[in-house]
């Protein structure tokens, strides 16, 4: 068994096919297939179920991939401490479904890239059951995502709160609606709303406040950037949490603005979320810190940090 071996596996089940793993390992695919072949002979087991969609984990596979993880993890505390400064330090995957971007994932990524220069950080987009996949599986290091209180953690996930806030409606602030101090439920169902597609906790914390009842109009769209740049262009409004929308940089031009959801006491929570593991990747718990302290900082402590 070859270490080799274990990094080309990890590859696979991160990138989600043998042809991705081997354009970045940069080795032909049949080569990576075969060398994948020879471990599971060794082994025995059949770490991969090979479909014309792509190669994923098999259940045996993920039964072994923590113990693939831990080898890797050793072999990286084993370079670094023979002082192997050529070799490129393993990057480090965030899933994202795109909230707080400005005042504190862009902030906290930076930050540890000043101490870890020669550390990739990967930041994917995505559903927030996509990222607790990928995080079981090991395709991803650490996942943000949001939370309405009363929502249940996923068994093996390590959370942890960075922010707390409210929904509150965004908005262009020449929209009728900004001229009001707070936007009640009956406004909403008036205006064109730009809402979350499903599977991402706005639209349901939006289907939930309307009550199932439909707004004059609708569109539907991935993720808070998005729904931010079609506020800005004039399309409707939508619902986010507040830190998604202040010190966003369209709010500090003056091209978007929020609004309190009149009679809402609901709160939003920003998860920081990770695979309960016994070992993890020193590059993934520098960056999981660097996000904690970020969100610890005390409001106006720096000019890229959002009031809260």
């Amino acid at each position: 068994m070859r270490t080799e071996q274990l990094e080309y596996i990890a590859a696979v089940t991160r990138l989600g096919s043998l042809r991705r793993a081997a354009e970045e390992l940069r080795l032909s695919q049949p080569a990576l297939s075969e060398t994948v072949r020879n471990l599971e002979r060794e082994l025995g087991v059949d770490l991969l179920e090979r479909k014309r969609s792509g190669a994923t984990m098999s259940a045996e596979g993920r039964e072994l991939l923590p113990h693939i993880v831990n080898v890797l993890d050793a072999v990286d505390r084993l370079r670094a401490a023979a002082g192997e400064q050529h070799r490129i330090s393993r990057m480090v995957r965030v899933g994202t479904v795109n909230t707080a971007t400005v005042p504190l994932l862009i902030p906290a990524v930076r930050d540890f890239r000043a101490s870890h220069p020669h550390t990739q950080v990967e930041v994917v987009g995505a559903q927030q059951t996509e990222i607790h996949r990928a995080l079981a599986e090991g395709g991803l290091d650490l996942g943000l995502v949001n939370h309405l209180d009363g929502d249940d953690v996923p068994a093996g996930i390590e959370s942890t709160e960075l922010l707390r806030g409210r929904p509150v409606v965004c908005l262009r602030p020449d929209h009728p609606l900004a001229a009001r101090t707070v936007v009640t439920v009956d406004d909403l169902l008036a205006e064109p709303l730009i809402a979350m597609r499903t599977g991402y906790v706005m639209h349901r914390y939006v289907h939930r406040l309307l009550r199932g009842r439909g707004p004059s109009f609708s569109y539907s769209t991935d993720g808070a950037e998005m729904g931010k740049l079609m506020v800005a262009e004039g399309l409707g409004a939508t619902v986010l949490p507040d830190f998604s929308v202040v010190g966003d940089p369209l709010e500090r031009q003056g091209t978007i603005t929020w609004r309190p959801i009149a009679g809402d006491t609901t709160r939003v929570l920003l998860m920081l979320q990770r695979r309960r593991a016994e070992s993890v990747p020193r590059a993934a718990q520098d960056l999981h810190e660097a996000f904690v302290r970020r969100a610890r900082r005390p409001a106006g402590s720096g000019q890229d940090e959002p009031d809260r």
